[in-house]
């Protein structure tokens, strides 16, 4: 059907000690429409190793399950008559051990706000919306975490 990519590149910088796990985990990602990114682990999983400023891999899952609900939401409302002005959202993902020395980013919480233009769906609708916008959502599907409208 499609094919995504992305080229990831990580360098051992001089000085840095790698058998030792002295080295940063900064890297850089880059997407076909040539959108680069600063990446790199989490600071909760390697300390001073990580790069703060950076996106880390647990942020970017999370980004990815509120983005596309996002635009499946914008979808699904667009068919069922409503029009969204502005959607804007605070996503949250809890990490959690799974087994003894596994963890998963185990749920995802979306905090979804939207300005309407017209007619707002009530309550059930609205969250009749967000259930379809979540069955439709091609991360959601792709993915073993929880995923929420709170």
């Amino acid at each position: 059907m499609a094919s995504y990519t992305a080229d990831i590149r990580w360098a051992l910088a001089a000085g840095e000690d790698f058998a030792a796990g002295r080295y940063s985990r900064g890297h850089t990602l880059r997407f076909d429409g040539g959108v680069e990114l600063a990446g790199s682990a989490s600071p909760h999983v390697v300390g001073k190793w990580a790069v703060a400023a950076a996106v880390d891999p647990e942020e970017m899952l999370v980004a990815a399950l509120s983005s596309c609900h996002m635009l499946s939401f914008l979808h699904v409302a667009r068919l069922a008559g409503f029009v969204a002005r502005a959607y804007r959202d605070h996503a949250e993902g809890s990490m959690e051990e799974i087994a003894p020395g596994r963890h998963a980013v185990t749920r995802v919480v979306l905090h979804p706000r939207i300005e309407w233009a017209g007619a707002a769906p009530e309550a059930e609708r609205l969250a009749a919306l967000h259930e379809e916008a979540h069955e439709t959502c091609f991360i959601a599907n792709s993915v073993r975490t929880e995923v929420t409208v709170a």
